[in-house]
């Protein structure tokens, strides 16, 4: 019998379906999509309802127009029976050796302000001497649990949010930025699984639960923690890494916090025998 929607005879096509949807999700007519992709209209209609199978060549060429993310341009090959293009090796192995020492370079030379490496799922991945003394402000003894996850940290009431000054300015933001930053500019389904963890936490209000793209963002929103008469005002940049080749390496994102004021401008941290002691300079 044939799928409801499909021409007589057609089977539903696991690449078809991939295509549709990242072309739905891109806002394209299959006109638009295959204009810019060098085939026909008719063809692209086949592919989507399993009458054509595309070649290896094709599904890339579709994939780099629809600008799919690396990880889901290896599911598309997958679902069109060929082998996957890209590696999932991200920072472990020799191959991304110098990625390590970038990313190490970068964090160490930020210091003595904090700065983080994050994975797709805002899992903290890798942490400068700053960001680990800076946590562990926060935290306590919570710092000792891993992996460390930003978004469970900003909303758990036993996180890091009774220590934010501005929670309802600084969780707000960071809630239209999962969307926005989502890699590919769809969140997959574990990011949306964490957004809606983070949101069932109580005190959150019930209209962040829907994104608001429409609202014109503030250039920065600091974020203002204050704990045991120490308030600091940060504000962080992410950086990703150019052209990558790799799926984890695409996902991951360095983020470095700057200091909003003077006085986080001045402020340090330093080890003594009894724990964490802040010095300002």
């Amino acid at each position: 019998m044939a799928t409801s929607g499909s021409p007589s005879g057609a089977t539903q096509s696991p690449v078809g379906h991939l295509v549709r949807h990242w072309r739905r999700a891109r806002r394209l007519s299959q006109l638009a999509l295959a204009l810019e992709a060098a085939t026909t209209s008719r063809y692209l209609s086949f592919i989507e309802s399993g009458r054509s199978q595309p070649s290896r060549e094709m599904v890339l060429r579709l994939a780099r127009v629809l600008d799919v993310p690396i990880r889901e341009r290896n599911q598309l090959l997958l679902a069109a029976g060929y082998a996957p293009l890209y590696r999932e090796a991200g920072l472990a192995g020799e191959e991304s050796a110098a990625v390590r020492a970038a990313l190490e370079r970068m964090m160490t030379a930020h210091e003595p302000y904090p700065a983080v490496v994050m994975d797709r799922h805002w899992n903290v991945l890798q942490a400068n001497g700053a960001a680990d003394l800076f946590f562990g402000w926060l935290l306590g003894d919570g710092s000792a649990r891993q992996p460390a996850n930003v978004i469970r940290l900003m909303f758990d009431p036993d996180g890091i949010r009774p220590f934010v000054a501005n929670w309802e300015a600084a969780a707000d933001a960071l809630v239209q930025r999962v969307h926005r930053e989502a890699v590919g500019g769809i969140p997959d389904p574990v990011t949306v699984a964490l957004l809606g963890e983070a949101l069932a936490y109580p005190g959150v209000p019930a209209e962040w639960r829907s994104p608001d793209f429409a609202r014109t963002p503030l250039p920065v929103v600091p974020l203002e923690f204050s704990k045991g008469g120490l308030a600091l005002s940060y504000f962080s940049t992410v950086t990703t890494l150019g052209t990558p080749q790799d799926a984890m390496l695409q996902e991951i994102r360095l983020e470095s916090f700057f200091p909003a004021d003077q006085t986080t401008a001045a402020h340090r941290w330093e080890h003594h025998p009894e724990g964490i002691a802040d010095k300002q300079v």
